[in-house]
């Protein structure tokens, strides 16, 4: 990332938010076609070479480290393929906002950062907190 300003790189930031919230809708993982054989010996998919029926298409995606497929219906397949175009902007543009981020906080001063006024960071006002002792059991 190039040398920019405190004030440039807030700009940046705030035009990747911008984009980030106009992504729309998005899920993560891949279509894929599958093909399969009927089983019936006289169709035209147990002939040698024929690659079978289909395709059928997948939708995959990782759950909680499980694989999960779903097939998808014709009628949906290009909305699935939107947003999971959607949803590779949507990590790129993370990345983007991530490195931003972190030339933001190298270039801010020390003593202050976002939201809080100069040479207050880190100090808050209130009561120092007192535990209280529970009798012991009987």
């Amino acid at each position: 990332m190039a040398e920019s300003s405190l004030p440039e790189l807030e700009q940046q930031r705030a035009q990747l938010y911008e984009r980030l919230a106009a992504t729309g809708d998005f899920r993560p993982g891949s279509i894929n076609p599958t093909y399969r054989r009927c089983g019936k010996p006289n169709c035209a998919c147990a002939r040698p070479g024929h690659r079978g029926h289909g395709p059928r298409w997948l939708w995959t995606r990782s759950v909680g480290g499980k694989t999960r497929t779903r097939q998808l219906a014709a009628a949906e397949l290009e909305k699935v393929r939107a947003e999971l175009a959607n949803y590779q902007e949507f990590t790129a543009l993370s990345e983007q906002i991530v490195e931003v981020n972190q030339a933001i906080c190298e270039a801010r001063p020390l003593g202050s950062s976002a939201g809080e006024p100069s040479g207050q960071a880190g100090e808050r006002g209130g009561s120092a907190r007192r535990s209280r002792r529970r009798p012991p059991p009987r």
